[in-house]
């Protein structure tokens, strides 16, 4: 009964929410200034779009929102991602959007519904290092510009209580393992937030309406890891 309720809210919402985007391209400047604009594109599922919380909570958003406090300025936060998206989703979406621009940063975080689904982990090696030259080539191949982050571990949240949440953290921890490996392997930038998932044992307030999915509080931990990665490479 578990895995068919975890199922429909992990897939059978996959109705795309709308991508927000100015349509500015990347490289623009700001003509009262004479600062760079910058354009982001986030590459994703459920964690990226943020289900369960609004646009401006998402962590793409939320990071964003730090770095124009911190004098960086974005004209431009495009998403192609979906709850419910493995990493083959993600891969098709991406041909499908057959995007010519390139992006100053590209953030990917893919890989929950792989293992919700039991795809074996060599194929999810396989696509994730697909998912992740993708992201280089829509960073115009500038590896530095693209930022990777962690599977959250769902084992931990009220959702998952009834199921063998043992076994979900040793499949996640599987999953988090290879993404790192390719992750660094690219010399990309990794974060890990692994950590701030956990905290949601004792803290219910990290955890989004829908018992499973993490609330604009948690996400707010994960754009206050990236702003500094991001802001080493914005000039």
């Amino acid at each position: 009964m578990f895995q068919t309720f975890l199922f429909c809210v992990l897939i059978s919402c996959a109705k795309p929410l709308a991508h927000p985007c100015i349509n500015n391209i990347a490289d623009m400047n700001d003509t009262t200034s004479g600062k760079k604009i910058y354009a982001w594109l986030a590459l994703g599922d459920s964690y990226t779009i943020g289900e369960s919380v609004n646009e401006a909570e998402r962590f793409p958003a939320q990071t964003i929102s730090l770095l124009n406090n911190n004098d960086k300025k974005f004209s431009q936060l495009k998403y192609i991602a979906t709850t419910g998206w493995t990493t083959l989703d993600l891969l098709n979406a991406i041909e499908k959007e057959n995007l010519q621009q390139q992006f100053d940063v590209v953030s990917l975080l893919i890989g929950v519904n792989d293992q919700y689904q039991h795809l074996d982990t060599a194929g999810y090696r396989k696509r994730f290092t697909e998912c992740l030259q993708k992201a280089i080539a829509l960073a115009g191949n500038k590896i530095n510009h693209v930022f990777v982050l962690s599977i959250p571990d769902y084992s931990v949240t009220p959702f998952a209580k009834d199921g063998d949440t043992a076994q979900i953290k040793k499949e996640i921890d599987a999953f988090n393992a290879i993404n790192k490996e390719i992750t660094l392997s690219y010399k990309i930038s990794y974060t890990d937030i692994i950590p701030f998932t956990h905290e949601a044992k004792t803290d219910a307030s990290i955890i989004a309406g829908d018992g499973l999915h993490p609330s604009g509080k948690e996400y707010a931990k994960w754009a206050a890891l990236l702003v500094p990665e991001i802001e080493k490479i914005l000039k």
